[in-house]
């Protein structure tokens, strides 16, 4: 049951993030040459994807797990403060699974430091200490199978799968982590696309964009005995965009969040940066280490610079549709509008997008209307719903806008009247009517009938059942001629 909260709480919140590519983007070519294979550029202000390439091609994340360790630590560990002493049981096993030594991040930490969670956090997330990434798994672990009776396997594994199934519940189908640290396994993957959905899933998590964004940081916890002096314990993010005293590589506005570099898998960055009101998260995967005359390089900083100029200087909101634009009309029955029998249509509300300035608004196709009907009926109010117009540009849907009456249409009582007694005949009340009189009409005949019936029969004579017994004929015309005896004598 608290596995299926826990799955309910996190897509409600995701949800706004991990439609990137959904309807209403609008994903512009970038025009210049990326070093990058894969490349991701996001409007943090639209939650939109403005730009990709091969966004969805199966990289190798090297560091940039960090950011799921992160994201899991956050949620998981209560007491951010808690003291957690490096023990080299728990990482240096990693030490020899190594195939390129190189690719091991060095940083000022020794066996035996007693660190607090959120100390190994930000030593994770700006040095990429795999010995800060693994304690932090080995300790949350540890906290999750506590609560949870089902989870096993040492608290590292249980850690992993934790990983895994938040991945899952945010949509990252393309991705798969077999370590909370990042150092090379054929067996993790994940693409540019899902990265993106999962940094920006993290910026809604309470306190990661805090850590992942800072530039340095010194552990509230000073380890005199390895590191007597305190003030020079300092952890510098990776991210030398942030150096303001690197000329070549500084890019005004840009924060963190999280590099990553395998002799395998080449160099990858994910960073934020804001400008004038507009906020760009840029994902570059798989950047090569040398250029063409083999020196080392750093192709995957240029390209996020190149990406994000590009972006403040080429994009801006602009309006498509405008609510006070007319879309046309429809024709209205029984109007009585001074001789107009139609309705203008407008939309309810505007369309604003983050538009590239080298592509003209008017490409936006805005013909495809559907009408609710036909024709309409008065009486119609302003406001009233008449259709739905869509937006397409370049065979992608940018919205959906619903259409309204711009003003009111009176019904003509004459028009209404006279169409009423016109149609009254075909109107299921009059079929009801005169179903109802023909069987009154029936019952009446019956009736009538019945009762003449009955009164026919009331009219027939008796018949003398017990009545006089009739006379002899003879004998009463005998009687006739004889004398009554008291009849007097003449």
């Amino acid at each position: 049951m608290k596995r299926i909260a826990s799955f309910l709480a996190s897509l409600l919140i995701v949800l706004p993030f991990i439609s990137v590519s959904g309807a209403g983007a609008v994903s512009f070519p970038y025009k210049e040459t990326l070093y990058s294979e894969a490349a991701v550029l996001i409007s943090l202000d639209t939650n939109e994807i403005i730009s990709e390439k091969n966004a969805d091609l199966t990289q190798c994340p090297g560091s940039l797990v960090d950011i799921m360790t992160a994201v899991i630590v956050l949620e998981n560990c209560k007491d951010l403060k808690k003291d957690v002493t490096l023990d080299p049981e728990v990482y240096e096993h990693i030490y020899a699974e190594l195939d390129q030594p190189e690719d091991l991040p060095t940083v000022d930490l020794k066996d035996g430091d007693v660190l607090k969670v959120d100390d190994l956090l930000y030593c994770m997330m700006l040095t990429s200490s795999i010995e800060a990434a693994e304690t932090l798994a080995n300790h949350v672990g540890g906290l999750i199978k506590a609560e949870d009776k089902n989870a096993s396997g040492s608290n590292t594994e249980v850690f992993v799968a934790k990983m895994n199934e938040k991945a899952e519940q945010l949509g990252l189908a393309s991705t798969k982590f077999t370590n909370a640290h990042g150092m090379y396994d054929p067996k993790q993957y994940t693409t540019a696309r899902d990265m993106a959905k999962l940094t920006q899933y993290a910026l809604t998590v309470p306190l990661f964009r805090e850590i992942a964004t800072s530039y340095t940081y010194t552990p509230v916890v000073p380890n005199p005995q390895r590191h007597p002096h305190q003030d020079e314990w300092v952890w510098t993010h990776s991210n030398i965009m942030m150096d303001d005293t690197d000329e070549a590589n500084f890019y005004m506005g840009a924060k963190g969040i999280k590099t990553a570099k395998l002799e395998a898998a080449g160099r990858n960055i994910i960073t934020l940066a804001s400008k004038n009101g507009y906020n760009y998260l840029v994902i570059l995967m798989k950047a090569p280490f040398k250029d063409e005359e083999g020196n080392q390089t750093y192709c995957h900083i240029e390209d996020a610079k190149h990406m994000l100029d590009w972006a403040f200087q080429h994009f801006s909101k602009q309006v498509l549709l405008a609510s006070t634009a007319e879309m046309g009309e429809r024709p209205v029955k029984l109007a009585d509008n001074d001789g107009k029998n139609y309705v203008i249509a407008r939309p309810k509300d505007s369309v604003e997008v983050l538009w590239c300035d080298e592509v003209e608004p008017s490409l936006v196709n805005k013909d495809k209307i559907v009408w609710n009907k036909d024709s309409f009926q008065a009486p119609i109010k302003k406001g009233d719903p008449l259709g739905e117009v869509t937006l397409i540009y370049s065979g992608e849907e940018l919205a959906k806008v619903e259409l309204v009456a711009v003003s009111d249409v009176q019904r003509s009582k004459t028009k209404y009247n006279f169409e009423v007694a016109k149609r009254f005949h075909k109107s299921p009340w009059f079929k009801t009517a005169i179903k109802i009189s023909v069987a009154l009409t029936v019952i009446y005949v019956i009736i009538c009938i019945y009762a003449l019936v009955i009164f026919k029969s009331s009219k027939k004579p008796l018949k003398p059942i017990y009545a006089v017994p009739k006379m002899d004929k003879k004998k009463k015309k005998g009687g006739r001629k004889k004398d009554s005896p008291n009849k007097p004598q003449h």
